[in-house]
C-alpha cells in the first residue's frame, strides 16, 4: 500500500464514527453468521435447499443403502474419491456433499479432543463420566450401556447445532497388560471377558437407535487400537517404532477377544488399527489382521481407520516401504478404508498411476465409509426432520445425566482396606482434615480424552458439604519435590479424622507417557506416613489414578484405617467419594487390574508381551490369569460395608462328551479336545451344550449393599492354561439379611475352553475347579 493521500487524511476525522459503526456492524454480521453456522448440522442431500439433488440415486432414501452407495461412487472422479479416504473428507459441491470431519472422540463423554467436536456458548460443556478404568470397576454391563446411551444423546444434540460429528473414535478396548502403561486409564482393565463385555456394552449404548434397526446408527463407535497396542513411550521405546512380538496363543487368548466382541457382539461401525507392528508387520498394513480377521472372520459392518498418521509412521518411522506411494497402496490393499490425517490424500493418486493399487480398491474403501454415513442418516437430508432431530442444548448436561455420572463413580470406587472405622459418622466427626495434592483438583478428576464437564465437585467440596473441614494440599502437585509435612501433621493432629487424597495425574501417566516405577510420585509417601503418625483420629487414603501403586507401606500401616481407589472419577467425583466415606452409599467396586509390587517392574521389561510365565528365566507372567508372584492387591479385590456369603445351589459334578465313532480320542489318550464339533453340541446328558450354575448370595450385614458375584474357573493344566479365569459376573443389590439366587449359564465348549499354542480353542479333559469367593466346586469333564 502507498502513502495516504491528503484527501484521505482530510476525510478521516469526520468519518471516524461512521467507520467504527461499520466495523461494529460487520462484527455483528460475522458473529450472527458464525452463530447460524454453529446452529446448522453438516449433512448431504439437502433436497429442500437444492431440488436438483432429487435426481441422484444416492439421495433416494427409498433405495437400499448399498445401491445408494454404488450410485454415489460411480459419480465421483478419482481425485474426488481420494478425498474421501482421509479424516477431513473433501466435499463435492456439485453433488451437494459438504466437507465432513470424521475425527471426534467420546471415551467417557463428548470430548473436545479431535477437530470434529467443540464447545461454545450454546453448549459450554457435556457430561463427563468417570475415566473408563473406574467405570469398568463397577462390573456392571447395564451401566456401560447406559453411559453410552447418554453420551450418544449428547453427541446428537451437539451435532444438531453444528458442534459435533457423528463418528466417534471410542472406546479404547486394549488390554491393560502392564501397570506402567500411561493409557491404561482409558481401558476396561486386564481381563479379556470384562473388556469384551465393556466393549460391546458401551458400543451398543453409543450406536443403537431407539427404533431398534441394527442397520441404523445413532452415532458410529470405533474400537481401538487394534491390536496388541500397549507401549507408548517407555525408556525410549516409542509406539511409533515398537514391534510387539506376540505368540498366537496370547493373541487369541488375551489381545483379540475385546475387538472380536466389539465387532460380533457390539456390531461396531469401525475398528482403528494401531501404530505398532505386530510380529514385524504394521497393523495398518497387515492384510491378515484387517481383511482376514476383522472383515473376513468377524464380518465387520463398517470401516477400518488408521490411528492418526500411522500410514505416514509406517513409511517414515518404521521404513516399512521405500516410497510414500507404496505405503498408501499397501495399507489400502490390506483393508484400510480411512486415514486419520492427510497421507492417503497426498499419495494415493501416485500409487494408482504407478500401478501399485487400482481404482477398484479405492472404490471398496470409500464404499465402506459412505455406507457408515448412510447408516447415520448423513445422506438423508435435514437431520432435524429425522429421529434425533429434536435434540439440542437442552439435552446436554441434564440433571439425570449428571446424576448418572455420580452414580457411575459410586459404583466404581473400590474400598481396599477397612480396619473397622468406616463408614465415618457425620455426627461423630466435628472436624475433618483434608490433605493431599489431589484433594481439591478439578481437571485431574476426568483423566484424558476429556471434554469440558458440566461442572466439577472436587473431593474437598464433596467432603465439606457433609462436615466441617480444614484443608492443606501438603504437596504443590503430585510430583512435589518437597512436602509440607509440618503443616499437614499439625492439621491432622487437630482433626477428628483425616482424608488424604493423593495419586497421579496426566503428568505421571498419559498418552505418550508410560511410568518407569510403581511408587507414589514425588514426596507423597513421606506425606502419607508422617500424617498417619501424627493424626489424632482415623486416617483414610484416597488414591486417584489410572494404574495401581506400590502401597504396601500403607496397607500394613495400622494408623491408616481405610484405603480407597477412585480412578479418575469424573465431574462428580467429589460427590461419590463423600457419599461412600460417610456411608450414604455402600462401596461395591472391584479392581479391574492387578496391583503389583515395585519388584515386579524391576525385573519385567514393559516390552515383553508374553502373558504366560517362563520358569526357565524367572519371568513371572502377567495379569491375575498367569502371574505367579506376590501382589499388593489382586484383580477383583474390593470390600463392602456389609458381609456377603455364597452357597452353591446347583452345579453338575460330571459332564460327559460324546465322541463320534471314529474320533481319534476313542483310541488314544487325549488331554484335550477341539472346542468345536458334535461332542460340544451334545455335551450334557439329555442333549445341549450348557450347564447351569446357581449360587445363593446372602447379605448377612445390617445395611443394604451391592455385590459383584464372580464365577471363576481353574482349568486342567493343559496348553499353558490360566491359573484361573473369569467365566462370568453379575451385580446384585440385596437389603440387610436378604438373599437371592444368581444363575450362570456355562457353555461347556465356549466358556470352559482354553486357547492352545496354535491359537485354537480346546476343552481340557479332567477336573475344572469352579469358584465364587471362598466357595469351590469340582466339575469333571470326561469322554
Amino acid at each position: 500500500m502507498g502513502s495516504s493521500s491528503p484527501l484521505t487524511w482530510r476525510n478521516r476525522a469526520p468519518s471516524s464514527l461512521y467507520s467504527v459503526f461499520l466495523i461494529f456492524l460487520s462484527f455483528v454480521i460475522c458473529f450472527l453468521d458464525s452463530l447460524n453456522a454453529q446452529s446448522s448440522p453438516v449433512f448431504a442431500c439437502d433436497v429442500a435447499g437444492n431440488p436438483s439433488l432429487v435426481a441422484y440415486g444416492f439421495c433416494n432414501t427409498d433405495l437400499k443403502m448399498e445401491y445408494r452407495v454404488a450410485d454415489l461412487v460411480a459419480r465421483l472422479t478419482l481425485q474426488e474419491k481420494i478425498g474421501f479416504l482421509v479424516s477431513k473428507s473433501n466435499g463435492v459441491t456439485r453433488l451437494g456433499i459438504p466437507t465432513y470431519e470424521w475425527w471426534s472422540e467420546a471415551l467417557h463423554g463428548v470430548s473436545y479432543v479431535g477437530p470434529g467436536t467443540h464447545f461454545s456458548g450454546q453448549v459450554p460443556g457435556a457430561t463427563s463420566f468417570p475415566q473408563v478404568i473406574l467405570t469398568a470397576a463397577s462390573f456392571n454391563v447395564s451401566l456401560f450401556q447406559a453411559i453410552g446411551k447418554v453420551v450418544s444423546t449428547e453427541a446428537r444434540a451437539m451435532y444438531n447445532v453444528g458442534l459435533a460429528g457423528l463418528t466417534y473414535w471410542s472406546p479404547n478396548v486394549n488390554i491393560f497388560r502392564d501397570p506402567r502403561w500411561g493409557r491404561g486409564q482409558e481401558t476396561p482393565g486386564e481381563d479379556p471377558l470384562l473388556s469384551s463385555k465393556y466393549a460391546s456394552g458401551y458400543v451398543k449404548g453409543l450406536q443403537e437407535t431407539d427404533g431398534g434397526d441394527s442397520n441404523r446408527l445413532k452415532v458410529a463407535a470405533c474400537c481401538k487400537h487394534y491390536t496388541a497396542y500397549d507401549v507408548d513411550n517407555w525408556k525410549g521405546v516409542e509406539r511409533y517404532s515398537f514391534n510387539a512380538v506376540v505368540t498366537q496363543q496370547d493373541m487369541d487368548d488375551t489381545y483379540q477377544p475385546p475387538f472380536k466382541s466389539c465387532v460380533i457382539d457390539g456390531n461396531v461401525a469401525s475398528v482403528m488399527c494401531s501404530y505398532n507392528q505386530v510380529n514385524g508387520k504394521p497393523t495398518c498394513a497387515d492384510p491378515d489382521l484387517l481383511s482376514g480377521v476383522i472383515r473376513g472372520e468377524w464380518k465387520l459392518n463398517g470401516y477400518i481407520v488408521s490411528d492418526c498418521d500411522s500410514v505416514d509412521v509406517l513409511y517414515k518411522n518404521q521404513h516399512y516401504t521405500k516410497t510414500p506411494a507404496e505405503a498408501a497402496a499397501i495399507s489400502i490393499l490390506a483393508g484400510l478404508d480411512l486415514n486419520c490425517g492427510s497421507f492417503l490424500g497426498q499419495h494415493t493418486e501416485e500409487a494408482v498411476k504407478a500401478g501399485l493399487v487400482n481404482e477398484a480398491a479405492i472404490d471398496k474403501a470409500i464404499s465402506n465409509n459412505f455406507l457408515t454415513l448412510m447408516r447415520l442418516g448423513f445422506f438423508d437430508g435435514d437431520p432435524k426432520k429425522q429421529t434425533y432431530g429434536g435434540l439440542g442444548p437442552k439435552d446436554v448436561c441434564t440433571q439425570a445425566n449428571q446424576e448418572l455420572a455420580a452414580e457411575a463413580a459410586r459404583q466404581g470406587i473400590v474400598l481396599l482396606k477397612n480396619t473397622g472405622c468406616l463408614p465415618l459418622s457425620p455426627s461423630a466427626i466435628k472436624t475433618l482434615a483434608v490433605i493431599g495434592p489431589n484433594a481439591n483438583v478439578t481437571k485431574t478428576m476426568i483423566g484424558n480424552y476429556e471434554g469440558t464437564p458440566c461442572k466439577y465437585t472436587t473431593p474437598l467440596q464433596g467432603l465439606a458439604g457433609t462436615v466441617s473441614t480444614t484443608y492443606l494440599p501438603g504437596c504443590s502437585n503430585v510430583a512435589c519435590a518437597v512436602a509440607d509435612v509440618a503443616g499437614a501433621t499439625k492439621l491432622a493432629a487437630a482433626a477428628d479424622a483425616t482424608v488424604l487424597v493423593i495419586g497421579a495425574d496426566q503428568s505421571i501417566e498419559a498418552e505418550s507417557r508410560d511410568r518407569v516405577d510403581l511408587n507414589l510420585p514425588g514426596k507423597q509417601q513421606e506425606l502419607v506416613t508422617q500424617v498417619a503418625k501424627a493424626a489424632k483420629g482415623p486416617v483414610l487414603l484416597v488414591i486417584m489414578s489410572g494404574g495401581g501403586f506400590e502401597i504396601t507401606f500403607a496397607k500394613n500401616d495400622p494408623k491408616i484405617a481405610g484405603i480407597f481407589w477412585v480412578g479418575y472419577p469424573g465431574e462428580a467425583g467429589g460427590i461419590a467419594i463423600a457419599d461412600i466415606i460417610f456411608g450414604r452409599y455402600n462401596p461395591s467396586g472391584r479392581l479391574p487390574m492387578t496391583w503389583y509390587p515395585q519388584s515386579y517392574v524391576e525385573k519385567v521389561p514393559m516390552t515383553n508381551m508374553n502373558m504366560r510365565p517362563d520358569n526357565s528365566n524367572g519371568y513371572p507372567g502377567r495379569s491375575y490369569r498367569f502371574y505367579t508372584g506376590e501382589t499388593v492387591y489382586a484383580f477383583g479385590d474390593g470390600l463392602s460395608y456389609t458381609k456377603f456369603s455364597h452357597t452353591l445351589v446347583k452345579a453338575p459334578r460330571l459332564v460327559s462328551l460324546r465322541l463320534e465313532e471314529n474320533h481319534v480320542c476313542r483310541s488314544s489318550e487325549c488331554q484335550s479336545l477341539d472346542a468345536i464339533g458334535p461332542h460340544c453340541e451334545n455335551a450334557v446328558s439329555g442333549g445341549g451344550s450348557a450347564v447351569e450354575v446357581h449360587i445363593k448370595v446372602r447379605n448377612g450385614g445390617d445395611r443394604e449393599g451391592i455385590h459383584t458375584v464372580f464365577l471363576f474357573t481353574t482349568p486342567p493344566a493343559v496348553h499353558g492354561s490360566p491359573k484361573k479365569h473369569l467365566l462370568g459376573f453379575e451385580k446384585i443389590r440385596l437389603g440387610k439379611m436378604e438373599e437371592a439366587v444368581v444363575r450362570f449359564k456355562v457353555e461347556i465348549c465356549k466358556d470352559l475352553s482354553v486357547v492352545d499354542e496354535m491359537g485354537k480353542k480346546k476343552i481340557g479333559l479332567g477336573e475344572h475347579l469352579l469358584h465364587v469367593g471362598d466357595l469351590k466346586h469340582s466339575l469333571s469333564i470326561r469322554i
